[in-house]
């Protein structure tokens, strides 16, 4: 048999890369590329971390922090770059990326201007109006959550809401989050929901974290439009900090991660009951100073002769009943002997006025017979007159012969 083939001598992954790393350093020392700054991150550290892309291809960059130190504008999502630095592979991950050392901006990259122009024209219309942001249900029963069935952002959302208030029931409407046709079927996802009956309370529609292109469904206008048209309260919880996606804003709450939704859908079942306690034990201490006052208020009245010696105040009552009684009585009896010294009293003094006194002292009162009108002057008489003349026990009747003036 022919002697079997020896395998020509096979390089381990370590040299193959050190290899690599040789080449591609060597051969990008200095490199001028353009492209628009996607997923862009700055930790504590002072790096800055993105991605250069185009319409075809992208390339990982980073700035570190002595060369981000001396930019003069802030990079950000969308940006249009043209950067000066040279290619680095870095072993561990097998990867490379242009290490940037100069920056300048050219402009609004295309994705970034058509979210910006889709936008504005939204805008206008009003459905980002923060008047039409509806306020969540306290206590939500049926939630609705529609996104991708088997991504992270459903088990964190459902693990957070069994933690906070195991009470909800949840339902799961399934939808791409990512890719060609996602909008379409989110938007489609919501549309689904609002015809549910018993209708749900709370609609969330979210996805866990990505870049921006990941993230570019919830961008898009019909999920837009669709959000501004749920007749239920909606949540929007795309799991992204730093970019505000179109969805967040037609959305009546934006949370920033699915783990957070659950939080603002639902009231934490601790909490709640903490907070009974608390009103709980804020009652019983009220209704105790209550009771201490009222009994303090009690015993201050018990005190007082009326509550202390009941009987007392009675009798004293009665006391005095009786001796009204004998008042009344004794006025009852002395009333007839006034009345008849106060009528003999007017007596005297009618009779000390009247005329007939007069007469009895030894005067008389002439009048005419016929008028009886006094007769006070010899003027008031003619010789002829019939008249009549009172004493004190009588009336003498005569006529005048004649009239002599004194």
């Amino acid at each position: 048999m022919p002697a079997p083939i020896e395998p020509p001598p096979a390089l381990s992954v370590t040299a193959l890369t050190a290899q690599l790393k040789a080449h591609l350093e060597s051969g990008f020392t200095s490199v001028w590329v353009v492209g628009e700054v996607s997923n862009f991150s700055s930790p504590q550290s002072g790096h800055c971390y993105f991605t250069l892309k185009d319409d075809n291809a992208q390339l990982r960059a980073v700035m570190w922090r002595s060369a981000a130190a001396k930019l003069k504008f802030d990079l950000t999502d969308g940006l249009e770059l043209i950067c000066h630095g040279h290619i680095d592979l870095y072993g561990p991950r097998g990867s490379y990326q242009l290490v940037v050392d100069q920056a300048h901006p050219k402009g609004v990259g295309a994705l970034e201007l058509a979210l910006r122009k889709l936008r504005d024209k939204l805008a206008k219309e009003g459905l980002f109006d923060p008047r039409r942001k509806r306020p969540l249900p306290i206590f939500p029963r049926r939630i609705g959550f529609v996104t991708s069935p088997t991504g992270a952002a459903v088990r964190d959302f459902l693990e957070v809401l069994r933690r906070r208030w195991a009470g909800a029931q949840v339902l799961i409407i399934p939808a791409r989050v990512q890719g060609e046709g996602a909008a379409e079927e989110i938007a489609a996802g919501i549309r689904a929901a609002n015809k549910l009956r018993p209708a749900l309370d709370v609609l969330v529609i979210g996805r866990g974290g990505g870049s921006i292109e990941d993230l570019w469904a919830f961008n898009e206008e019909p999920v837009v439009r669709a959000i501004a048209a749920s007749k239920i309260p909606t949540v929007s919880a795309v799991g992204h900090e730093i970019d505000i996606t179109l969805a967040d804003l037609a959305a009546d709450v934006r949370a920033l991660t699915p783990s957070e939704a659950a939080e603002r859908v639902v009231p934490s079942a601790e909490e709640l009951a903490a907070r009974l306690r608390s009103q709980g034990d804020r009652l019983t201490a009220l209704v105790r100073r209550m009771v201490l006052t009222r009994s303090q208020r009690v015993q201050l009245l018990a005190g007082r002769r009326p509550l202390a010696k009941p009987f007392a105040y009675l009798q004293d009552h009665a006391r005095r009943v009786d001796e009204l009684g004998t008042m009344i009585h004794r006025a009852i009896r002395q009333s007839p002997r006034e009345l008849r010294l106060q009528l003999a009293t007017l007596a005297g003094q009618l009779e000390s006025l009247s005329p007939l006194a007069v007469l009895g002292r030894g005067y008389s009162l002439t009048q005419h017979a016929q008028t009886g009108r006094l007769v006070r002057s010899i003027r008031d008489i003619r010789p002829g007159h019939e008249l009549q003349t009172r004493v004190t026990d009588g009336v003498i009747h005569s006529t005048a012969e004649r009239v002599v003036k004194n």
